[in-house]
């Protein structure tokens, strides 16, 4: 952790899951905290305002004002604000906490196209319906700026993986045929902005998906913690494209005690041959016995990993274990078999 001398931290997916804590997170993060590091908690959800944020955070047990929360909302708002002449109105799509962000910009935000808006600005929100997406679709229909706070196409929840802000945008996209400029990751606005808040030169970014959180960080150019407590799966991790690719990989924050541990790399434990896409996976003498360990079944995702993107070779690697052991890894972690269509 010497490396680094902040932590942006996503938040669904990667600390909660709706209203609780993911297990081991909060205790994670305060011993980061405890060891001097800076810890930013930075979210493509716009749907709350950063103290809100804050407050449910302390609530699960982490210290932090509400100048360590970054949302995606604050970061749409400062993009309209780099655009629009001060005092312009904006149509917003999502909850009062954007509106309210619109507003600590020098903009004023309107929910009607009847209300002249030189721009859209779209966030997430639970509440957002077909009326909604109507008056900006007739505001995008004169070519106004179009700014989505952010584009996940879902948003973990305790109840599973629900219908995210970039669902939404999808739809206006399809009806304007337009694309918007975003704010929140895999954009840069969001990241640099909790780069420049702490002050930061060498950040770790961490999250759960591989297409925001991984790819944000590729985008600022900083090193890469991906945690397998939200969306992204094994076999998304090592599928992944080259912007995707995480530096880290980890069951959760508990890496954070050990990073070097983490690292996409070869391991010891596991002999990886590839054979055009097929990898093939086998134990050493170094192996577990026990091929449900958590921590072994992840070293050798990390080895096979490695291994894949190691090569210049093109198309879907799938793996074909070579004995008991690596089998029952590959079974564990739902990877692509070799000949399994």
């Amino acid at each position: 952790m010497t490396r680094h001398d902040a932590l942006l931290v996503d938040l669904d997916g990667t600390v909660y899951a709706g209203p609780d804590a993911i297990p081991g997170a909060v205790e994670a993060l305060e011993a980061a905290r405890k060891r001097g590091l800076t810890v930013s908690y930075v979210t493509n959800n716009a749907s709350r305002a950063p103290g809100e944020v804050s407050e449910h955070l302390a609530r699960l047990g982490l210290t932090l004002t509400e100048q360590d929360v970054v949302t995606s909302a604050q970061a749409g708002a400062a993009v309209l604000a780099r655009q629009v002449e001060s005092g312009a109105t904006v149509l917003v799509v999502g909850t009062e906490a954007l509106a309210d962000e619109i507003r600590g910009v020098g903009l004023v935000p309107v929910r009607t196209a009847d209300q002249d808006p030189v721009a859209v600005v779209q966030g997430h929100s639970p509440d957002t319906g077909w009326r909604d997406l109507a008056e900006a679709g007739l505001v995008l229909g004169r070519e106004s700026i179009w700014v989505a706070c952010n584009v996940d196409p879902t948003l973990p929840s305790d109840r599973g993986l629900l219908p995210g802000n970039g669902s939404m945008v999808a739809a206006l996209r399809s009806a304007s045929r337009r694309e918007p400029q975003v704010a929140g990751k895999p954009a840069a606005p969001l990241l640099r902005q909790a780069v420049e808040r702490v002050g930061a030169t060498t950040p770790l970014v961490i999250g759960d998906r591989l297409d925001t959180d991984i790819a944000g960080g590729h985008a600022i150019e900083a090193e890469t913690l991906l945690v397998l407590t939200g969306v992204s799966t094994p076999a998304d991790v090592l599928t992944a494209i080259a912007d995707q690719r995480p530096t880290y990989l980890a069951a959760d924050l508990a890496a954070l005690e050990n990073l070097d541990a983490a690292r996409v790399d070869g391991d010891q434990s596991w002999h990886v041959d590839v054979d055009g896409t097929t990898l093939h996976l086998s134990a050493t003498d170094n192996a577990p016995d026990d091929a449900t360990d958590r921590p072994a079944q992840l070293a050798a995702l990390r080895a096979l990993c490695h291994a894949w993107w190691s090569t210049a070779a093109t198309g879907d690697p799938t793996v074909r274990p070579g004995d008991r052991t690596a089998e029952a890894v590959v079974t564990a972690l739902a990877l692509p078999r070799a000949g399994s269509g």
